[in-house]
């Protein structure tokens, strides 16, 4: 990799591997990061933790995640590919020659490029997987309105009775409902919940919150493979045309860390806009979901997640990055 370029452009064969490792490395932190930014009722990081293993165990922090796993060599190919054409054809158009050296502003323009596209292809897979993760929390809140609802008629009959003046003008009892009649999960798994979305909610369901899906992985990715590009030029030692695998992997780690800083506003009001809807639709879109928010809990809630978020980062890209490279040696020793 020359100084200050962008990595080679990863295939489906070499992107799949480190995909998954970094995926599997961080999804029980993206479990707790969704729940704490749908669910007011968790006061930290440790009680949605506790909340969620006595309720689920283990199987609780990977909902939905053969969906994520399906998608994240396609993801990450469209991704990285992306942003390396984008580069090679600004550096050929500014400079004349595909190999001269990006400046600072094309390295951010690819890298932006390289976020939009991924929307096509991750909004679908977001909409399941946030709806899988949150589908507990909701199945509970739904239990709890019914077994208030019973209440409530259970207290009006009691003082209908006590204030009858006759045995015969006491009404009827109505009984209470079984909890049979709870009802069961309403996905089955992330192609069952991806069916019912578009088949309830239509394609629009789909990329709900794509909106500002796009605001987070524009932005996210410029600043992802600018950090790391200025990163590499840092850690590279004297006379040599790139870093070591150190400092490969402390840019790639502190590069999460920076891009998920940036998107953590926009992932909080994504993550809300695609909960919503399941029972009654409260957000009329993304700017209402703001002032909403904002309005409710305070500036605060824009940063829900922020500490889990750049804890996940750091080892799923140091993860991604060593499994890169490793399987770029491995396929070039099996063509050598």
């Amino acid at each position: 990799m020359r100084r200050g370029s962008a990595p080679a452009a990863l295939t489906p064969s070499s992107g799949f591997l480190p995909g998954v490792c970094g995926v599997a490395v961080g999804y029980p932190l993206d479990t707790v990061k969704v729940k704490i930014q749908t669910e007011p009722k968790y006061t930290g990081i440790w009680h949605c933790v506790r909340d969620t293993y006595l309720r689920e165990r283990v199987r609780g922090f990977y909902r939905g995640l053969l969906l994520p796993i399906s998608t994240v060599s396609l993801v990450s190919s469209l991704s990285f590919g992306t942003y390396h054409q984008c580069l090679t054809h600004i550096c050929r158009f500014r400079y004349g020659s595909a190999d001269a050296k990006p400046a600072r502003t094309d390295i951010t323009l690819s890298g932006f490029a390289s976020g939009l596209v991924r929307v096509f292809l991750t909004s679908p897979t977001e909409v399941a997987k946030v709806r899988l993760q949150t589908q507990t929390q909701t199945q509970a809140q739904m239990q709890t309105q019914m077994q208030t609802q019973t209440q409530t008629q259970t207290q009006t009959q009691q003082r209908r009775r006590s204030s009858a003046s006759w045995p015969s003008a006491v009404p009827p009892m109505c009984p209470a409902p079984p909890a049979s009649q709870v009802p069961g999960p309403k996905y089955r798994g992330p192609l069952h919940c991806l069916a019912t979305v578009a088949r309830e909610e239509g394609l629009r369901g789909l990329y709900k919150g794509s909106s500002a899906l796009l605001l987070r992985e524009g932005h996210s990715f410029a600043t992802y493979f600018l950090s790391y590009s200025i990163l590499s030029e840092w850690l590279t030692p004297a006379g040599h045309s790139q870093p070591d695998v150190l400092g490969v992997l402390l840019a790639g780690g502190c590069a999460g860390v920076l891009a998920w800083a940036v998107a953590t506003p926009m992932d909080v009001i994504k993550t809300r806009l695609q909960v919503d809807g399941q029972g009654q639709q409260r957000y009329r879109g993304l700017l209402h979901c703001v002032v909403t928010s904002v309005r409710e809990e305070g500036p605060r809630v824009l940063f829900k997640g922020l500490t889990l978020n750049c804890c996940r980062a750091f080892p799923v890209n140091m993860v991604v990055f060593v499994t890169y490279e490793a399987a770029l040696r491995l396929t070039r020793g099996l063509l050598k």
